[in-house]
């Protein structure tokens, strides 16, 4: 430990933002990064608890104390060994994970947790920067082969170990170029994907097999994947999106937030191609249905690409301001969270539900919406009550349905390996991520359902242990 009293000392100081004036004009990452000096200071303020409740709440259960004290001593490469020890991505979570252990750092309690998750991304960016991060490709290969079907936070997880460990890996990405979530679901303003295809060339170089364009279960039968592969590992995403069935839903100008993101990132990336739905919010009234980080991108890219105006609509109710403290510690509260996409202009609502969508010649025009109280009933569940003469309509050219996703796709490679699905139409797994089919396993969201990038990461690695298992045998 750096310095016992350096969280008496230093107070938390964030990297901030670039000014809006200048961020919305570019999809460049929005977030900047403190000198190394003060990124070591932030550093020092780790108390090296008796309890680490950081280390607790990580999904990749990070040794964050340790990794705090290395940066605070500049021993840059020790900092980024402990980072990969549990996460074989760090560059990615230290932009995109909403840091449940800085919820449950000792000092959250008051409200000023150590910055984790920016120090994360210090390290790793270093280690980069001093070429302190190097392929390491196995000194023996086995004589088994393994495919990943899916290429986001949990495939590429699964496959960098599943390589490390020896095997012989081939990542299948239906999408033209690989990185699942992470490249066509996460706006270049939070995640540069020359950060993803950095950590590609390493992977590439360490002995994995890419195949991009290639939709199993249909480009390559399931009969094929599992006569060719020794296992099979499903990590396609809880790829379905929640739809809102109301009256007008028919109507143009109504998209699922994932083609209107995965089709702006296609275009910064200069690789769009035709036939994907051309969705494009200039100069028009965007109203985005969904108050979670997916309708948070949404409004930020809305924004960035000359909306009127941007709505957010959420059905449920509006979370109180951050007090200061956390009362729940060192389980999180749930407060209002503002984004920097917030920041850049939009009009948020809450305990409104969309009753039917109205328009003409085709075209979406208007939502109306009504106000809705959430009460508890005489079992103690929370039921919504729509409150009289509240209804109204709210202009909208372009309509963004972010709600979340219900399982993943069920029609093709599913249904054709026949797997078992759980209550909620997840990939039912058993006992070390297998599934009801032999030498298939599952990993990410598809068997948990939407979850965070660092808990599909932590799946695909816990997939890859259980994986070596079956083979070993």
């Amino acid at each position: 430990m750096g310095d016992p009293k350096g969280f008496i000392k230093i107070r938390r100081k964030e990297a901030g933002y670039r000014p809006i004036y200048e961020r919305i004009r570019d999809f460049s990452e929005v977030e900047q990064t403190l000198n190394t000096e003060d990124r070591k200071l932030q550093a020092s303020r780790c108390m090296d608890c008796g309890v680490p409740f950081c280390h607790w709440a990580c999904p990749v259960h990070s040794k964050i104390p340790d990794w705090q004290d290395a940066l605070y001593r500049g021993d840059w490469q020790e900092a980024s060994d402990l980072l990969h020890a549990t996460n074989d991505f760090p560059e990615f979570t230290g932009r995109v994970c909403p840091a449940p252990c800085e919820i449950s750092c000792t000092l959250a309690i008051n409200d000023e947790s150590v910055t984790i998750r920016e120090n994360e991304a210090a390290i790793v960016e270093r280690a980069f920067a001093d070429g302190l991060i190097k392929p390491r490709p196995p000194l023996v290969r086995k004589n088994k082969k393994v495919a990943v079907i899916g290429s986001g936070p949990a495939g590429l997880s699964v496959a960098a170990r599943l390589n490390r460990m020896g095997y012989s890996v081939e990542v299948f990405e239906k999408d033209d170029a690989i990185g699942g979530l992470l490249r066509y679901g996460i706006p270049d303003f939070k995640l540069s994907k020359n950060v993803i295809d950095r950590r590609l060339n390493i992977l590439e170089e360490e002995g994995i097999s890419f195949r991009p364009g290639v939709e199993a279960g249909k480009d390559l039968s399931a009969g094929d994947l599992l006569h060719s592969f020794d296992a099979i590992c499903v990590a396609i995403g809880a790829g379905k999106p929640r739809d809102l069935n109301i009256p007008g839903r028919d109507l143009n100008g109504i998209h699922f937030a994932m083609d209107f993101l995965s089709f702006q990132n296609k275009l910064v990336q200069g690789n769009f191609q035709n036939g994907s739905p051309d969705i494009k919010a200039k100069n028009k009234d965007v109203v985005v249905i969904g108050g979670g980080d997916t309708g948070s991108d949404c409004v930020g890219t809305a924004n960035r690409q000359g909306a009127r105006s941007v709505t957010q609509l959420e059905i449920l109710s509006k979370p109180e301001e951050n007090k200061g403290y956390n009362p729940n510690w060192p389980w999180p509260q749930k407060n209002m969270k503002t984004s920097s996409s917030h920041e850049e202009g939009c009009k948020r609502m809450w305990s409104v539900a969309s009753k039917q969508f109205i328009g003409s010649d085709n075209q979406v025009e208007e939502i109306e919406i009504v106000d809705v109280k959430w009460e508890k009933d005489e079992n103690g569940r929370m039921q919504m009550k729509e409150l009289p003469s509240s209804k109204r309509t709210i202009k909208a050219d372009l309509v963004l349905l972010a709600m979340g996703f219900v399982h993943p796709v069920h029609e093709g490679l599913l249904d054709n390996l026949k797997v078992e699905y759980d209550q909620r139409g997840n990939v039912k797994g058993k006992s070390g991520h297998q599934t009801s089919v032999d030498k298939v396993f599952v990993a990410g969201d598809a068997l948990t359902g939407a979850n965070l990038v660092v808990t599909a990461t932590y799946s695909g690695i816990q997939a890859a242990r259980n994986i070596d298992r079956y083979l070993d045998i």
